[in-house]
């Protein structure tokens, strides 16, 4: 493939990138942006395999025709992982899917940079383009190495495999400084360094202090905060791409990379504003236990009487209701009750009775979760409504319904100031004529925060597995 053309491909990749991102802003337009991308994508990985740093055409090809039967197997091998893993994984396990796809990017990322360094057939025109190679090469593997390790304990939360509850180091803060001015100081040392066997040291020190770093980081974040941490690593897979690029001379991969950091770091900062948190607190050290610790501390009286009501009595409820709002969470995904949710909203909406979804943005595990689950259920995209949409319609609202979720609708972030989650937006499900929480207990949330809902006096409690309940309401309904 010749420069120009395979420039040209670039080109178009990048600009079908670009509308995926823009398709995948939109619910109605997310198929087509996942479209895009695919094909995007395909172009990129046919230019960089045809183009003139593998295959050759006026310079020394990298890929003979044994080494493409490499290229192909791997290929095949990396496709068929991402068809079963797309097959098998559950809704539920989509947090931690993608954080496990983020830690491939960083080793990936590593690999690269250690490859690069010791690959002796580059020719630099000048001592300053080897200096600049040496710091891509270095800040590569540092954020590759960060972005790996952090995912892996990110997956290891998310699935439940290390717990949420934030862990904090005495003098942690003074314990990231001194790793930091290590990794600079054997920076210097790396980038000065005569030969390759003499590099390689300070390059593997730096790689241990940033693995480490990334278990550290990751670990000081609690739980409620895990949403803005997939987001976060999300952008540093990003940044560790474009840093790939930089070493590799890769166009494509530079400019790729830096949509994906960037708009991994808005979506952060966009994170970090529903939750009333800034992004340095989250990374110092975030609040949340694993969940199911009991909502009233040992020792204090309960906020008031729960009211339990039964699936019957939330259909009737239902069904002399004009307006409904139904706010789904966490347990809704768990007990994969997004489809009988579906069946119950058509059915009202047969009625004539206007049922609408709240979402918070940070409802679930990770950006988008809610959304995800409800598109795979087929509920109309139109009536789906983020929460500064759809806030202000409580008051106005007969029943508001509640699925699982906890923190995203706790009145304590606007009524008590000294609870961890004060100032977080939340949806004001209490200002309803009857809200309906659907729990499996009285245990708290994934914050670990004690919920003034389940105590008013307009609140009921549906006690059980989120999809049994629902059965037998949508049951009821049809009766």
């Amino acid at each position: 493939m010749t420069a120009s053309l395979a420039t040209v491909s670039y080109i178009g990749a990048t600009i079908l990138f670009i509308l995926s991102l823009g398709g995948l802003s939109n619910p109605e337009t997310s198929r087509r942006g996942n479209l895009y991308g695919i094909v995007g994508m395909a172009i990129a990985v046919i230019a960089t395999i045809l183009g003139r740093r593998v295959a050759g055409g006026g310079e020394i090809a990298l890929v003979t025709g044994s080494g493409y039967a490499w290229i192909i197997g791997a290929m095949a091998i990396g496709g068929t992982i991402g068809l079963i893993a797309a097959r098998v994984v559950k809704m539920t396990q989509m947090p931690e899917l993608v954080a496990i796809m983020h830690s491939l990017v960083g080793l990936a990322a590593c690999a690269i940079g250690y490859a690069s360094y010791i690959d002796t057939s580059t020719v630099f025109a000048t001592p300053a383009d080897e200096t600049i190679h040496l710091i891509e090469i270095y800040v590569g593997v540092l954020i590759g190495a960060v972005t790996f390790s952090g995912s892996v304990i990110a997956f290891g939360k998310l699935s439940g495999k290390i717990g949420g509850k934030p862990v904090l180091l005495p003098a942690r803060h003074w314990i990231n400084l001194v790793g930091l001015l290590v990794v600079i100081w054997f920076g210097g040392a790396f980038i000065h360094a005569e030969n390759a066997s003499v590099g390689m040291t300070p390059l593997i020190v730096m790689t241990v202090i940033a693995l480490l770093f990334g278990v550290h980081m990751v670990m000081a974040i609690g739980g409620a905060d895990m949403p803005v941490v997939v987001s976060m690593l999300n952008s540093y897979s990003g940044w560790a791409a474009a840093a790939t690029g930089f070493m590799l001379s890769n166009d494509l991969l530079i400019v790729t990379g830096a949509l994906v950091g960037s708009s991994g770091a808005i979506l952060s900062y966009i994170m970090c504003r529903a939750m009333n948190r800034n992004f340095i607190s989250v990374i110092a050290g975030g609040f949340g236990t694993g969940g199911g610790a009991p909502a009233a501390k040992a020792g204090e009286q309960p906020a008031g009487e729960v009211v339990a009501v039964s699936a019957q009595e939330t259909a009737e409820l239902l069904k002399e209701s004009k307006n409904v709002i139904i706010v789904p969470g966490y347990g809704m995904a768990v007990a994969q009750a997004q489809h009988v949710v579906n069946e119950i909203t058509q059915h009202l909406r047969e009625k004539g009775v206007n049922v609408r979804f709240g979402i918070h943005p940070v409802a679930g595990r990770m950006p988008g979760h809610m959304n995800v689950l409800l598109a795979e259920a087929k509920v109309p995209y139109d009536i789906v409504m983020e929460m500064d949409e759809i806030n202000e319609d409580f008051p106005d609202t007969d029943v508001a319904m509640v699925i699982g979720a906890n923190d995203i609708v706790n009145p304590a972030a606007q009524e008590d100031p000294t609870s961890p989650i004060a100032g977080m937006p939340v949806l004001e499900v209490w200002k309803a004529k009857t809200s309906i929480v659907m729990k499996r207990s009285m245990a708290s949330g994934y914050a670990g925060v004690d919920n003034p809902l389940f105590y008013k006096e307009n609140n009921r409690m549906l006690f059980g597995d989120a999809k049994k309940m629902l059965d037998e309401v949508l049951v009821a309904l049809m009766a």
